[in-house]
This record gives C-alpha cells, sequence and structure tokens, in this order.
C-alpha cells in the first residue's frame, strides 16, 4: 500500500477528490435540511440520531437520511383558490407584462 498521495496514479487522485466533495456536498445538504426541519417531521423524532448518522456513516449516512428519514409536512386542508379563474388570470397577466389600461379589459 503505498504511503503518500503523491504515488497514485493521476486518475485515482481525482476520483478520490471527487468523493471526497460530493461526500462534503451531501453532508452539508443534510445537515441543514435536518437543522431547518421541525423535530417531529423527522424519523424517530431525535435529531442527534441523525446528526450522528449523518457525520459518521460517510457517504451512505446522508442518502439515508434524504431518502427514509424525512417525513412530509401535513396537509391539514386543501382550500379552493380565492376569485375566479379570469380574476387570478387577469392578476398573473398584469403581474407579468403590467397593467392593462381600462378600456381593453372586457
Amino acid at each position: 500500500m503505498p504511503s503518500n498521495l503523491s504515488s497514485l496514479p493521476a486518475g485515482v487522485l481525482v476520483a478520490l477528490v471527487v468523493l471526497g466533495l460530493v461526500q462534503l456536498t451531501l453532508e452539508v445538504i443534510a445537515l441543514l435540511d435536518l437543522y431547518r426541519r421541525p423535530t417531529d417531521r423527522v424519523l424517530l423524532g431525535n435529531k442527534w440520531v441523525w446528526v450522528a448518522v449523518i457525520v459518521l456513516a460517510n457517504i451512505i449516512g446522508p442518502i439515508i437520511y434524504l431518502v427514509a428519514a424525512r417525513k412530509p409536512a401535513a396537509i391539514d386542508e386543501i382550500s379552493a383558490p380565492a376569485g375566479t379563474s379570469s380574476t387570478r388570470t387577469d392578476t398573473i397577466a398584469d403581474a407579468l407584462y403590467g397593467p392593462r389600461g381600462d378600456t381593453e379589459r372586457a
């Protein structure tokens, strides 16, 4: 086994760097998501367990957290959108293209 990294082939070094960046990126994303997510929306309800899994399980820990440990927010009620569709369409068109003159509206 080589004692220093300079004796490794260039392709292996590139692969190690890429793998390290992927691992670091996944850990940062998972830890930020865990920090922002309420405790009741995390599997097992204990964030410290997931911090340990994310940090100690290398590349697999963040993937497990992102795939399995996050609970979606519950939909309390589904409400109909306010206003008629033509009113909403006019509002969207005004926001995108600016208000039209009163003579153009039907």
